[in-house]
Formats: C-alpha cells, structure tokens, sequence
C-alpha cells in the first residue's frame, strides 16, 4: 500500500468543548436527513463523483468507527491507526453502501451513539495525547472531535437532498473557513487571495503556495462572497459563481484542499 501524503494540520484545532457541541449537532442534523429520505433516495448520485447517497453515509459510519479507533490510541497509548489500510476502507465503504436503507440508518445512528460512549469514557488528561489522522498529520486527541464535526457536516451537504454550508452553526462556519483557508494555503498551485466574509466582515488571508505544475499561482485579490458561499468553494463543492474577485470575476478552481 503507499502511504497517502501527509498533510500537517496548519491551525491548531477549535476548543473541546466548541468540537464537541457542532460534532453532536451535526450527528442530529444528519438523523434528520436521513429520516426525510426515501428508499428510493439512496440508491442516487451524491454530490461526490462516482458515489451514491448510500455510499456516503457508510463513509460517515465507518468514519465514526476511525475515530473510536483514535480516541483509544490517545487512551491506552497503544497505536491504533484510524483504518486499517486504505484499500480496507475503501472496501467496507463499497460493500456498505449495497445495504439496505434500513441497514445504513441504523448502522449511521449506532456509529454515532459508539462514538459518544467512547467520547464520555476519554480521561481528561488524555485530551491532548499525539495520535494521527487518516492523512498521517499529528493532531492532538481532541483535534478528533474536530474533524468529526468537520465530516458530519461537509457529508450532509454531498448528501444533496437539501442540506447547504448556510445550516452550519456560524462560529463553526468561520472556524471551517479558517481551517481550510489555511490548509489550502500550503499547496502548491493555490492562488493568494484575502477571502472577505460579507455577513460577518471578516477577512481571511490565504497563500500563496509553492509554484504548481502551471508556474507560480495567481493573485485574486479579495474573493467577496457569503460565508457559506466561501465555505463551499473552498471545499470543492462549488464553482464560486455566487463569488467575486477584486476585478468582478468569478474566482475559478481551486487546489483539492485534503
């Protein structure tokens, strides 16, 4: 197998207790999703290529067993990579997403509901042990809970049955933009650019990266744009046609930011 390349968490993660809050709100407002779909409704495309809804909600199930995975490592100290192997991932994600729809909802729910028992038998002191996440990039233990929150939202919206980056929780929104603004910022190829959130007013610098394939990255001035809007480009999930550059262009493509 060859490793995935490494991607360093380049911001320190939110507070437990923030992660904490948008993971279980995020778990929540999956549930409601997934209660509001039809049989019929997982057997269709998501929002990620080659993937049906069915396949994306087994991502979110085994992705919540990866953390349980994690979160023992930061316990006992004995390491427990968050899966397998990524063939072995890939594997349980596709022979999943041939289940029943019944099947899925109750294997999303009772992942979730794992998760939290693992969550509530964490020792405090435990919080901040080193442990890797599925990219190979250290984080502390409580980074985990971050990245669920990350995960549970980000796949709602690739669930395409209604859900948007608008739903998230507003402080989770600017922290996501921070989040990702800043891993996008050390890839090669990414443009430098100041995003400007235009319901709160906050502005976020971001790149430019090492030269890419194409030479050095391009200069977008100011990207102006709702938060939700910015959220969803950055992420791969839009092609910024509700955003602006300085000139009055719409930005154009980004590097894939994990």
């Amino acid at each position: 197998m060859t490793p995935p390349p490494v991607t360093p968490p380049p911001v320190a993660p939110p507070a437990i207790d923030d992660s904490l809050a948008w993971a279980g709100d995020g778990a929540a407002h999956l549930r409601g999703l997934m209660t509001r779909m039809g049989e019929e409704a997982f057997g269709a495309p998501s929002l990620l290529p080659g993937w049906t809804r069915a396949h994306v909600l087994t991502h979110i199930a085994r992705n919540a067993d990866a953390m349980i995975n994690l979160l023992r490592w930061a316990k006992t100290g004995a390491e427990t990579q968050a899966y397998p192997s990524r063939e072995q991932r890939d594997a349980d994600i596709e022979s999943g997403a041939g289940r029943s729809p019944d099947e899925i909802r109750t294997d999303v729910i009772a992942s979730s509901d794992r998760l939290a028992d693992a969550v509530r038998a964490m020792p405090k002191d435990r919080w901040t042990a080193p442990v890797r996440n599925p990219q190979g990039a250290e984080l502390p233990a409580y980074g985990v809970i971050w990245g669920r929150a990350r995960e549970v939202w980000i796949h709602a919206v690739d669930l395409d049955v209604g859900a948007s980056f608008a739903d998230l929780p507003v402080p989770m929104l600017a922290v996501l933009i921070d989040d990702v603004g800043a891993r996008l910022g050390g890839l090669a190829g990414c443009p430098a650019m100041v995003l400007e959130d235009l319901d709160s007013g906050r502005t976020v610098a971001v790149g430019p990266g090492p030269d890419g394939p194409d030479g050095p990255p391009r200069d977008l001035g100011t990207v102006r744009g709702p938060g939700h809007e910015l959220a969803a480009w950055l992420l791969g999930r839009s092609k910024g046609k509700a955003l602006r550059t300085s000139d009055g262009a719409r930005p154009g493509p980004l590097p894939s930011w994990l």
